[in-house]
């Protein structure tokens, strides 16, 4: 097992009081796949400057890029998650995709149609630099997302969903 899995591991148990979930937990679980969308957010947002600099355009570009970065790198994540509980195969695909709806559905509805695009639109039409428009505007949609996405997470897990996913899909 890995550095990164061990932590992963220990940062499952690792409960705050009042039963909140420490530091460590949603670094482990968030960063990687924070760091793919930002790269994957950058390289679309830019790309498409060679074509055009509307603000819109640039906004569009970057959230698909972000999207694709950071669902990848997540979907790799819930999936091993799953498969050190057991499940294989086409149940692991269907328990991955199921808990990752879980987790973000509501988060990432309210992200992609409303939060996410207007805070990219609003951050490169006001500083005016593509690069710190991005960066700015992710942050202020990351904040709103992250508060309704770790509500879902801290639910599911709550509720056994997590755990009664692999023990159904593994039987």
């Amino acid at each position: 097992m890995s550095t990164t899995e061990q932590a992963v591991e220990a940062s499952i148990d690792d409960e705050a009081p009042h039963g909140r979930r420490g530091f460590v937990f949603w670094v482990v679980r968030y960063l990687p796949a924070e760091i793919a969308g930002t790269a994957a957010m950058m390289v679309a947002g830019l790309a498409i400057t060679f074509w055009t600099d509307h603000p819109a355009a640039v906004a569009v570009a970057a959230l698909l890029g972000e999207i694709i970065g950071f669902y990848a790198v997540l979907a790799i994540s819930v999936g091993l998650e799953q498969s050190r509980l057991g499940v294989s195969g086409r149940k692991l695909v269907t328990a991955t995709f199921l808990l990752l709806v879980a987790e973000f559905g509501a988060a990432e509805l309210l992200d992609t149609l409303l939060i996410r695009p207007a805070a990219l639109v609003l951050g490169v039409t006001l500083l005016k630099d593509p690069v710190w428009g991005l960066l700015a505007g992710k942050i202020v949609a990351d904040v709103i997302f992250y508060a309704v996405a770790a509500g879902a997470f801290t639910i599911t897990d709550k509720i056994g969903l997590r755990r009664r996913a692999a023990e159904e899909r593994s039987a």
